[in-house]
């Protein structure tokens, strides 16, 4: 934990009302400097998100926490993360949860992410080039979704694959258009129950679908 990271997390996160323990310490402890290109480092623990490769952003920390917060990850729980990206996000679940799959369609970022989860010590990820509209169906069912990227709908895939009794977390909406944050659960009979829980802005959630 650095003074920086300490700083970041009472002024940004805790303020604004994220008060899960486990999620607060998993801010703490994961450093967002590591994943923050180079020319942008010094902006790393700024309340915003930020440039990354291909056209992505790295998410603001509010952001990462919030919706780390609205999944209720248990220590022993299997995640699936829609968008790597550069790799923050998939830091902190790897801390919240016991298993993490996650799906990034660019190479060029899957790989960078990779890399910087190794340098880091990660050992609790699993890593899949592709389009995540789909999942990750041979690890399914999952007992947490999150979705780093903005689909028009939510994928049918995505619900298929969430295992009953588990939670989505996943921005929908057109590109520069009103995106909201919707929470998904699926009751332990198999329904469908969606919460709008706040405006956002995604990059869109690419692919062939």
């Amino acid at each position: 934990m650095t003074r920086s990271n300490k700083i970041m997390v009472e002024s940004q996160i805790k303020s604004r009302g994220v008060s899960d323990e486990r999620v607060l310490a998993a801010m703490l402890a994961v450093p967002r400097v590591a994943f923050v290109p180079p020319e942008y480092r010094q902006f790393a623990y700024a309340d915003c998100p930020l440039p990354i490769p291909s056209g992505q952003t790295i998410s603001q920390p509010y952001m990462v926490a919030a919706m780390s917060e609205l999944l209720k990850i248990s220590a022993d729980a299997k995640v699936l993360e829609v968008g790597t990206g550069c790799g923050y996000q998939t830091a902190v679940l790897a801390k919240l949860a016991g298993t993490v799959y996650t799906v990034e369609i660019l190479e060029s970022l899957a790989r960078g992410a990779r890399q910087t989860l190794d340098d880091l010590g990660y050992a609790n990820i699993h890593f899949k080039i592709g389009d995540g509209w789909f999942g990750w169906a041979e690890h399914g069912p999952f007992d947490a979704i999150m979705v780093t990227a903005a689909p028009d709908e939510i994928p049918s895939p995505l619900l298929a694959q969430l295992k009953p009794g588990g939670r989505m977390v996943i921005p929908v909406g057109p590109e520069g258009g009103m995106q909201y944050l919707h929470l998904v659960e699926k009751t332990r009979d198999g329904e469908i129950q969606r919460h709008n829980m706040m405006a956002v802005r995604f990059v869109p959630l690419t692919g062939d679908h």
